[in-house]
């Protein structure tokens, strides 16, 4: 039969990212996807090569703001081991939570948008009316609702008293409920099962061997996560991975549902937990020569930091490995084989960031 090269994106109704699929299409079938990039290349990497390192910290966080807490995280930590610099506890535990915040942050945004792929308006909204009130602890206690900005070399520059610790937990505890009360409609609903179940799957041993992360490789079973190498605060606290088998996309949706729930957990454990102190140690001087990497679990998995010193201040090399660059890949096997209209599903399940990939 005679094939067809329909091309999507970069710019489409209702995927959120400028992502470029040429498919390959005999009847409607997806036979061959070939993806294509830079459509929003910013240039922030050789940016880093004229600031001074202190600086950087901004940069990174505008690589993406959905997770801008845990790039501007990643970066510090990794200086701070090439300077031989342990940030306080109480700044640990600090970043737990707001790394945790924007884990939920990024969920609900996602879960809504997944929820509008399939045409679920109204649970579109719910989701993102949830959202809301992760924003407002983020602009109450920061002053900013997406990029907070609360890290830096050493520790963070902002901290929480007893009220706003109180105040947070009871918010919580308001948008657990509600989040409980959308899982029925979000997972058990026949319509969104239809359209999600059995579509995209990608088993364990090709998600080990495509080198995906975060929840679209444990959607796949496979209990892999950047947390438990116990960065910041995360080895004090109890924490198991959350894992689905089936490794479609109605477990991807899954794993990230229940990872709203799961950071609930770890922010009322970190917050009983915290110690008192400083939040900052006093940073003096350059990074010494050398290199360095950091791997911290953002919302779509492990984002990978290499950093090389000149003994200056600033940097001579900043690479940053986003995980939808490791994600990409699994669509050039999940896609093949379904229908076209599966196409807008099946891409929003591996929740993708292009301007993380591109930078």
């Amino acid at each position: 039969m005679k094939s067809t090269v329909i091309p999507i994106g970069p710019q489409h109704p209702v995927l959120p990212e400028p992502v470029h699929l040429k498919l390959t299409v005999v009847d409607e079938v997806i036979t061959d996807v070939v993806p294509s990039l830079g459509f929003v290349h910013r240039g922030l990497e050789m940016l880093v090569d004229s600031r001074d390192y202190h600086q950087v910290v901004q940069i990174v966080e505008r690589v993406c703001g959905i997770c801008s807490m845990m790039h501007a995280m990643c970066y510090c930590q990794g200086i701070e081991e090439m300077m031989g610099i342990e940030a306080p506890p109480r700044a640990k535990y600090l970043r737990v939570i707001w790394s945790e915040l924007h884990r939920m942050h990024s969920h609900l945004l996602w879960l809504g948008l997944f929820a509008d792929s399939f045409g679920f308006e109204s649970l579109f909204m719910q989701f993102w009316r949830i959202r809301e009130k992760v924003l407002d602890i983020h602009e109450a206690t920061t002053g900013n609702r997406v990029i907070v900005s609360v890290n830096k070399i050493g520790g963070v520059g902002k901290d929480l008293d007893d009220d706003q610790i109180e105040w947070i937990l009871s918010e919580l505890k308001n948008i657990k409920r509600e989040v409980r009360r959308l899982g029925p409609t979000l997972l058990d609903d026949y319509t969104v099962k239809k359209r999600t179940v059995g579509r995209g799957v990608l088993t364990s041993q090709q998600a080990i061997d495509l080198g995906t992360v975060g929840p679209t490789l444990r959607a796949s079973g496979v209990a892999r996560d950047m947390r438990q190498l116990g960065y910041a605060a995360l080895g004090e606290l109890d924490f198991e991975p959350v894992i689905e088998e089936a490794g479609d996309s109605w477990a991807r949706c899954k794993v990230r549902f229940k990872e709203v729930l799961a950071s609930i957990d770890m922010i009322r454990q970190a917050a009983g937990k915290i110690p008192a102190g400083d939040i900052a140690v006093r940073v003096k001087g350059a990074p010494p020569e050398g290199e360095a990497i950091s791997r911290v679990e953002q919302p779509r998995g492990e984002v990978f930091y290499y950093i090389k010193s000149k003994g200056q201040k600033k940097l001579e090399r900043l690479r940053i490995r986003t995980p939808t660059f490791a994600n990409l890949p699994a669509l050039l096997s999940i896609l093949p084989g379904l229908y076209l209209s599966d196409v807008p599903v099946v891409v929003l399940s591996i929740d993708p960031c292009i301007s993380c990939t591109e930078r």
